[in-house]
């Protein structure tokens, strides 16, 4: 189910906001497995409540196996080797398009109880440390792209998610801060990698023809 939840939460159909930190977690991803399997004509329990795309898919495979087998594991592949992409857009005639946007939504959810102002100490700390706030995964500094607009700004990530970590203290060191950009390329698909892997990533990345990083324990005059 780790793994299956894992390689559903990849997937590029669904857009990035809603593949929040329960999307698609291994919990609700058995539950839908036992949700279709109890289709099954020959399932002696007591079927759970679900929906009528349960029935269809337990038709189709019991239909079809040999095709929809195939069909699942291309689109495991797929997910995978990175190849399975969203569907294209339609072709518009007329270049300048419009879609309805800013209806007022309400919406309820929930979610891992977080201290605000954690981040605010870790910057506090960070800068008593007389460091560059700067991101410790590409070294991104707001204030010299942005100058004063962009002083004291930076966003803070917990190394180890909440709801992996469940509910607990957090210390200054489970954080990281690091820029918007570093931050959405965590989060865009499971597994998210550390600060410290996608720095290294980036290193690698940059080896290529790229301009190197600077060290996170480099002084900053010599940045």
């Amino acid at each position: 189910m780790i793994e299956l939840s894992a390689l559903l939460q990849t997937m590029s159909i669904h857009p990035e906001e809603v593949r929040t930190e329960r999307f698609r977690n291994p919990n609700g991803v058995a539950r839908k497995t036992v949700d279709i399997t109890c289709q099954h004509p020959d399932y002696p329990g007591k079927p759970t409540n679900n929906n009528a795309l349960d029935v269809v898919v337990m038709n189709d495979f019991l239909a079809r196996p040999a095709e929809m087998a195939e069909v699942a594991r291309l689109i495991r592949h797929g997910l995978s080797a990175g190849e399975l992409q969203g569907l294209p857009p339609e072709i518009e005639e007329e270049d300048d398009f419009s879609a309805p946007e800013g209806r007022l939504l309400i919406r309820r959810h929930r979610s891992r109880e977080r201290d605000k102002g954690l981040r605010k100490r870790k910057i506090d700390a960070v800068v008593r440390q007389g460091r560059q706030l700067a991101c410790e995964a590409c070294g991104f500094d707001f204030e010299a792209t942005y100058g004063p607009r962009g002083a004291g700004y930076i966003e803070c990530h917990h190394i180890v998610p909440l709801h992996e970590a469940g509910e607990g203290r957090t210390k200054l060191s489970d954080l990281a801060l690091i820029c918007a950009n570093c931050h959405r390329m965590i989060h865009r698909g499971a597994p998210w990698p550390t600060p410290d892997e996608l720095r290294n990533l980036i290193q690698e990345t940059s080896s290529q023809g790229g301009a190197r990083i600077p060290s996170q324990q480099e002084p900053e005059a010599s940045r």
